[in-house]
């Protein structure tokens, strides 16, 4: 089983220690680029990819650990698009 493998497999049992890096590792390897509209979005992110649907969420701060609201909709969200 690979890295990515691994980290989807983690991300879908939904665990309350996911951080942000693992995501946008995810994503990354999903076919998703970050894009951030420069200074003044603050910290919401959107991950764009050209084939499925964009991601827009709140960058988790003081903690990069994201909440779990927000691993249900990406998780729902990556089922719909059949990416996992």
């Amino acid at each position: 089983m690979s890295k990515i493998e691994k980290l989807i497999t983690r991300f879908l049992s939904e665990p309350k220690d996911f951080e942000w890096t693992e995501l946008k590792k995810l994503l990354i390897s999903l076919g998703y680029e970050e894009f951030n509209s420069g200074k003044t979005s603050g910290s919401r992110v959107k991950f764009i990819s050209k084939k499925h649907a964009d991601i827009s969420l709140h960058k988790p701060h003081p903690t990069p650990i994201l909440k779990k609201y927000q691993i249900k909709q990406i998780k729902e969200l990556l089922k719909k698009e059949g990416l996992v």
